[in-house]
């Protein structure tokens, strides 16, 4: 294994039980013992340190806005991008086959190692000292998120999703409209072509309809990205 002196220290944490260490760097490609149980107890810490960071950073927030927010930080893509900074490729443990189609590389097992390096913490030191290192990797990241993020519609928050990911952009129909005229209720489909997708949305008017509907699909879209 190569010298963890400067992953630690990026860390935030030095590892006592250095097999510890070495167990949460080891990918299953690489035979017998690997991280997987690891990442599976990272990956439990990390969504309460990160539901908890928020909670205490947007005390006005509501539920579904706190789980998007979790959801961006937690999905894979943000864990690759924080084990790139961490360098975290050059001390995998991967089976041959593995690193030469450049697994040391691939954003889902960089995603994966870094839950296992989180996990591993976890067990050796305990939920503060846990909680610590997660709040310092991803300080950058909990301080880039606003109030002003908070207080766009669902119908904007999608269409800035899908524009900075360059897929197209929904399509909003009016499938039914029920009720006395005075008090009528507004079915409204949503449809998503990247991810393809449609899922619906109702309220008192077409507008509000069209927001719950986008509302939706973004928590589809944040499911995905689990």
């Amino acid at each position: 294994m190569s010298d963890t002196a400067r992953l630690e220290q990026a860390l935030g944490y030095h590892f006592g039980d250095r097999a510890l260490l070495e167990l949460a760097l080891t990918h299953r490609s690489a035979g017998g013992r690997n991280n997987e149980r690891l990442e599976f107890l990272g990956d439990s810490i990390l969504n309460h340190v990160i539901a908890e960071a928020l909670y205490l950073r947007f005390p006005k927030a509501r539920e579904g806005q706190l789980s998007r927010m979790r959801a961006s930080l937690v999905k894979g893509e943000t864990l690759a991008a924080v084990s790139r900074e961490l360098e975290l490729g050059q001390y995998l443990q991967l089976g041959s086959g593995e690193r030469k189609s450049g697994g040391n590389r691939r954003a889902s097992i960089l995603a994966d190692t870094l839950e296992a390096l989180i996990g591993a913490i976890l067990l050796e030191a305990g939920v503060d000292q846990c909680r610590n290192c997660v709040n310092a990797l991803f300080a950058t990241r909990l301080n880039q998120l606003s109030e002003q993020d908070l207080r766009k519609d669902a119908k904007t928050r999608l269409q800035e999703y899908l524009q900075g990911r360059g897929k197209p952009l929904p399509a909003y129909e009016l499938r039914d409209v029920t009720g006395e005229a005075h008090k009528q209720t507004f079915r409204v489909a949503c449809t998503l072509e990247l991810p393809a997708m449609t899922v619906e949305g109702t309220g008192n008017s077409r507008r509000k309809a069209e927001q719950m509907a986008a509302a939706a699909a973004l928590e589809e879209l944040a499911s995905h990205e689990r």
